[in-house]
């Protein structure tokens, strides 16, 4: 996984390249959340596989991509015509392949702009949390060498309304989560926070930011956390 979806923290995808080729192993990373929001060059990274969903660098959901090296020879995993060099039988989604470039194409158009307005946000939105809440920590390497400029994962202080906090911020309007979208619905705790020892007796909120985003966003976003706990206090 080229960069979490969770907690935000990337992989030097160079390095791990290298481990695979010492041990003669494929290579496959899953560059889901970092496609479109990262320059990649395929002529220089020694990679096998990565994938990539277009919604995540807002195309129409339900088309990706699969990149396969030139050097691997593998066999269909879906039999039938001779769609996708035969490695994939099935009517193309089409419409959904030309929303995916179109909007490729868009988010690599100013990518250094966008990627200093977004990481903008999230340091502003980082700041003005650690004055807004008592004891707030942040799970992930926050440093932006590190992490996704795009998620942030905010350990809040223990609440005896833990379990409502993401209904409050849903009836203000406020889209977050407390986990990935990828287990929603699902009771079970994260295993990102789990493997990294947080503590998940504090309740953990996932916010994302895009090229959409404003800082007036932010601010609501803050002050409906920090009137949240206030209430706690006075309760």
């Amino acid at each position: 996984m080229h960069g979490n979806n969770e907690i935000g923290n990337l992989l030097d995808l160079q390095k791990v390249s290298q481990m695979c080729r010492t041990h003669n192993a494929y290579f496959h990373s899953d560059t889901v959340q970092t496609m479109a929001h990262y320059p990649f060059d395929l002529k220089t990274l020694d990679i096998d596989f990565i994938t990539c969903a277009a919604h995540k660098f807002h195309g129409p959901k339900g088309v990706g991509f699969l990149y396969i090296n030139k050097n691997i020879k593998g066999l269909p995993f879906i039999h039938g015509g001779a769609q996708e060099r035969g490695l994939r039988g099935g009517t193309e989604n089409l419409y959904g392949i030309v929303g995916l470039a179109k909007a490729m194409d868009i988010a690599y158009e100013d990518l250094s702009t966008h990627q200093e307005h977004v990481q903008g946000l999230k340091t502003y939105m980082i700041n003005s949390l650690k004055e807004s809440i008592n004891g707030v920590k942040f799970h992930g390497d926050i440093r932006p060498e590190n992490s996704l400029y795009t998620v942030l994962n905010v350990c809040l202080p223990k609440t005896s309304k833990a379990a409502m906090l993401l209904f409050t911020l849903d009836l203000k309007g406020i889209a977050c989560s407390g986990g990935s979208a990828c287990s929603s619905g699902s009771n079970k705790g994260s295993h990102v926070l789990e493997g990294i020892n947080a503590d998940t007796s504090r309740p953990n909120v996932r916010f994302s930011f895009s090229r959409y985003t404003k800082k007036d966003d932010i601010d609501f976003a803050v002050a409906t956390l920090k009137e949240a706990f206030e209430k706690e206090l006075v309760d």
